[in-house]
């Protein structure tokens, strides 16, 4: 509670619409890099007749795994709260029968009074199923309440149901000149702590994390999410290796019982090459080769969407980035500076692009920015 200038009381009053989705979409990111195939979406129900100012009965968000869906969560925690209830949802609530039955019949037959959607679900399964199943059981809808937001959110999974391809982030930790590593390839640590553990929170947001054979050999990373609570968010990672020249000895693949690695490797690999990692629990993804004889990386992605995936993290090398970067396949950067400058004989974030004129430059927007410890943290957008 406040007060006006005349020194009065000011009554408390109930959140509106606008409020109670934010509270939903927050709910929402706690899924993120948790549920593929399905959404990470956050659900929750308002009583305005409990109270002077209303009450939240239930809330919910997509388990790990997929299942239970938030609605599901949020009715099991309001109980017979529910009936009557305001519902917030981030995403339309599914009208099709999978491994679990439709949400919207749920909420019809926990006696709901409204229903607020921030996204309608693209997918052909939905696609407005789910808002006509609630309006024909009478029930009030209202959608695009924080739908900007509730699309950021989305963006993996809009990404997957209309292109087939996960969203692609690109995380780079550089000096101020642009560069990972010195002349030598050292790059321990170009960043702060506090950069680094952000980092791996992105990790842990991620359904996968890529890097190229490159930083393989050169790091041998784990690349687990290493923040305390949350080794289990680690990603899937992901190996683009041309010719399975990974070592069966590499850390990515010791780990392959802890996390699953799969490869990315063209089509035209020895077989012998292929089982030796099959034998180790590695999935090998056959593609097939670009115009310059490459991973077609375009096809690359799409094999990854195909398998559920709807945000990949693409941490490296400089080779990797660009053939990413070329095949326009790029939507965020994820770009941290460091105040140092190693000089012209680092090594820069993006291996040679070939641009003859600035137009064909890949463009991006910056969308926010932070300060990370002692270092800055930008995050750019593919401009249109």
């Amino acid at each position: 509670m406040g007060s006006d200038p005349f020194g009065r009381i000011e009554k408390p009053q109930p959140l509106d619409d606008s409020e109670l989705m934010s509270i939903a979409l927050g709910m929402a990111v706690r899924g993120l890099g948790a549920t593929s195939p399905n959404p990470a979406v956050g659900c929750l129900l308002y009583r305005r007749d409990l109270g002077s100012v209303g009450r939240i009965v239930g809330r919910g968000w997509t388990q790990s795994g997929g299942r239970p869906h938030a609605e599901t969560e949020a009715l099991r925690r309001a109980g017979e709260l529910a009936r009557g209830a305001t519902v917030y949802v981030t995403l339309e609530p599914c009208a099709h029968h999978g491994k679990t039955p439709p949400c919207a019949a749920a909420l019809i037959n926990a006696g709901v009074g409204r229903v607020v959607i921030a996204v309608p679900d693209p997918d052909v399964r939905v696609n407005g199923a789910g808002i006509r199943m609630l309006e024909s059981a009478g029930i009030e809808v209202v959608t695009g309440v924080g739908a900007i937001e509730g699309a950021v959110h989305l963006a993996g999974y809009l990404m997957r149901v209309a292109d087939g391809r996960p969203l692609i982030t690109v995380k780079v930790a550089t000096s101020l000149d642009g560069k990972i590593a010195l002349h030598n390839g050292r790059s321990k640590w170009i960043t702060g702590a506090t950069a680094r553990a952000r980092a791996h929170l992105m990790r842990a947001s991620h359904d996968g994390i890529m890097v190229g054979v490159g930083t393989v050999v050169a790091d041998d990373p784990e690349l687990f999410c290493r923040l305390p609570g949350l080794a289990d968010r680690s990603p899937i990672r992901i190996i683009a290796d041309s010719r399975l020249r990974t070592p069966l000895t590499a850390k990515l693949v010791a780990g392959v019982q802890k996390t699953s690695t799969w490869v990315i490797a063209l089509d035209t690999t020895a077989n012998e090459r292929k089982r030796a990692f099959a034998d180790v629990g590695v999935e090998v993804i056959e593609v097939g080769p670009n115009k310059d004889g490459r991973l077609d990386m375009a096809t690359a992605v799409t094999a990854l969407g195909s398998r559920g995936l709807q945000s990949v993290l693409v941490e490296g090398g400089g080779r990797l980035i660009s053939s990413m970067l070329a095949a326009r396949l790029v939507d965020r950067m994820a770009w941290f500076h460091a105040p140092k400058v190693i000089g012209g004989d680092g090594i820069p974030a993006a291996a040679a692009l070939g641009i003859g004129s600035l137009t064909d430059a890949p463009q991006f927007r910056r969308i926010d920015c932070q300060t990370v410890g002692e270092d800055i943290l930008e995050i750019y957008a593919v401009q249109a």
